[in-house]
């Protein structure tokens, strides 16, 4: 084909460099965590692959957190198997792209983002799927005033996050690559397996350089969602982000997340509020799992997913209540509307099966019984 290209193919094709804003309410991952990534950086003197910004060991501890030899502490950004986590690393520094599969509230887009800020430094290059996602959010557009002044040219050509991490050699990311209408999907089938953009045009194509690589997630539990080509899921390495193993772990990934919301918004300081953060947590398992914790009682699920998302959020709001329109402690009051707004999604089914926990279970309960008088004021 003529005119082939490994560089970026217009001016326009090179991502605008992302400046992190002193006041951003959400820094991207490489900017929060700057202090981190340049301190493994500069202890880091294992072989890296080429244009990655650390080597492999490397990205695992930043995701999983650890101290460095001059006492700099990573902090965990992922809690869960290790192995997981090393497979998605080690998949990266192949030429196989990345698949993060798991249901909601498994932390698959807070991977994806940590491992792309990680490995090349910027998270940015972001395809968010959706049922109206065109080919050109994968591909490239058009600049149209250009387009019709001088008709195809690479000064009118817009390219889309995918094309400028090839042509750069950095790592994109496809988010809800599932809700993304199947025959667009497919457009990724010769990316991922010729490494090449066909730009028909234009009689060129675009060849991802060393570095180039694809991280994407999916939630097969969604309603309609539009299943893989057995093409394209063959094109991805698949590694599944269980659910928490323990209430414990949980209970440290809600604790962690809220106390990083809570600075991040300036919230006021709120005493230890673990005792409520743990019933949360108990509640959202023991629904999401049909049974309570000590196996005794089989329960009816409700139509959410009560993911550990869900209960930052719920743990989150809370705080803020608690902070600004209560005496600055933490208390099932404060958490009891979260949940009734988390677990009752069916007005009807789910609001039956929230006041059959509630009586059976939450009344029963020794020292819950703070936690049932919010929770059954809430619900009326």
């Amino acid at each position: 084909m003529p005119g082939t290209e490994s560089a970026p193919v217009s001016a326009s094709a090179s991502a605008p460099v992302s400046v992190a804003a002193p006041e951003a309410l959400r820094p991207h991952a490489e900017h929060a965590f700057a202090g981190e990534l340049k301190a493994l950086a500069a202890a880091d003197d294992r072989p890296r692959p080429e244009r990655w910004r650390l080597s492999p060991w490397a990205v695992a501890t930043y995701l999983l957190g650890g101290t460095l030899p001059d006492g700099t502490v990573i902090t965990p950004k992922y809690v869960g198997p290790r192995r997981v986590v090393e497979v998605a690393v080690t998949t990266l520094a192949t030429d196989r792209a990345l698949l993060l599969l798991g249901v909601p509230g498994t932390a698959k887009t807070w991977v994806s983002e940590h491992l792309a800020a990680a490995v090349s430094g910027d998270s940015t290059l972001l395809v968010q799927g959706t049922a109206g996602t065109p080919e050109e959010a994968i591909r490239y557009g058009w600049d149209y005033a250009r387009l019709l002044a001088h008709g195809p040219s690479r000064e009118a050509l817009v390219p889309g996050p995918v094309m400028r991490a090839m042509a750069r050699g950095l790592t994109a990311r496809v988010e809800e690559l599932t809700r993304i209408p199947a025959d667009v999907q497919d457009t990724l089938i010769t990316i991922l397996s010729e490494k090449t953009l066909p730009i028909p045009e234009l009689g060129e194509e675009v060849q991802a350089v060393r570095g180039f690589n694809l991280i994407a997630t999916a939630n097969d539990r969604d309603r309609g969602v539009n299943d893989l080509s057995s093409a394209l899921r063959r094109r991805f390495n698949t590694v599944v982000l269980p659910l928490p193993a323990t209430p414990e772990d949980e209970v440290g990934i809600v604790s962690r997340r809220v106390d990083q919301i809570g600075r991040s918004l300036d919230l006021p300081s709120v005493p230890d509020g673990t005792d409520e953060i743990r019933r949360v947590v108990t509640v959202f398992r023991e629904l999401r799992n049909g049974v309570t914790t000590d196996g005794r009682t089989k329960l009816k699920s409700p139509s959410g997913t009560l993911s550990t998302a869900e209960a930052i959020s719920v743990v989150t709001g809370g705080l803020a209540l608690a902070a600004h329109f209560g005496d600055g402690v933490l208390r099932a009051g404060d958490v009891a509307a979260g949940i009734l707004g988390a677990v009752v999604r069916d007005p009807a089914a789910d609001r039956l099966v929230w006041q059959e926990y509630l009586e059976t279970v939450v009344r029963e309960r020794d020292g819950w019984k703070d936690f049932y008088r919010a929770c059954r004021e809430a619900s009326a």
